[in-house]
């Protein structure tokens, strides 16, 4: 497999404290590749550095061209796309407006499809088609994810970075949108997963980075790391051991 994304010694600063420490990675087409850590370990500021969203130094390479002056809205248009941890969704706008609002920047290149798009979502996602009309500020927590996801697939994102996806949710639903999350790529779609539940993830992934103090850890096989003594004992509980 060819490399999609490789991140190489990547380095942010907020102020004078460096948040990220010459972390480098690889995305190959087709995979799902997670990054685990603590709370404050960088996760969220390196997908923001990828995404453009904040300074950086080191390279970051997409599809073999360095994108590390583009702006946000090129990332995007090329097909990065970022689900953040927060979902930012526009509560007061109904299932369908926030869907279709995923698709804003192809409809204004005059690209056409959304609608078929739209209606692919409602078949990945049943619920979601039941409640086209609710507004996204009544949804729950898993629902709410579920259009962060829907609405991220109608940009027809290349690679797609999740932030934290089972944030707040319940034990049932978080295997729900970890198997959704897995189901993707069935679509074409790469995804680069940032998740503190090193359980769920890992259970998903190719590939795994274990990201502490802005720096990486651990790296490989995702079923290596949920074997590794470190990674049990520190992300995944003694009674993970065999």
């Amino acid at each position: 497999m060819s490399a999609l994304l490789e991140v190489d010694e990547l380095r942010v600063f907020y102020r004078k404290v460096e948040a990220l420490h010459r972390v480098s990675l690889r995305v190959e087409e087709g995979s799902i590749v997670t990054v685990i850590g603590p709370n404050g370990a960088g996760k969220t500021t390196l997908l923001g550095a990828i995404m453009g969203l904040l300074p950086a130094s080191g390279a970051i390479r997409y599809l073999g061209a360095d994108v590390g002056a583009l702006a946000v809205e090129a990332r995007v248009a090329r097909g990065l796309c970022l689900v953040p941890e927060r979902r930012e969704l526009f509560g007061e706008l109904s299932v369908e407006d926030n869907l279709r609002l995923g698709a804003f920047q192809r409809v204004r290149h005059g690209e056409r499809g959304a609608d078929s798009d739209l209606g692919e979502v409602y078949q990945r996602f049943p619920r979601l088609a039941e409640r086209r009309t609710q507004l996204a500020a009544t949804l729950s927590g898993g629902e709410r994810q579920m259009l962060a996801l829907g609405r991220a697939l109608m940009g027809k994102p290349r690679l797609l970075m999740l932030d934290e996806p089972s944030l707040g949710l319940a034990p049932r639903i978080v295997r729900e949108i970890m198997h959704i999350v897995a189901d993707l790529r069935k679509t074409g779609v790469s995804i680069l997963l940032v998740e503190q539940n090193a359980r769920a993830a890992l259970q998903v992934a190719d590939h795994g980075y274990v990201l502490e103090t802005g720096e990486i850890a651990l790296e490989g096989p995702s079923s290596s790391l949920a074997g590794n003594a470190r990674v049990v004992e520190s992300y995944l509980g003694f009674a993970s051991r065999p």
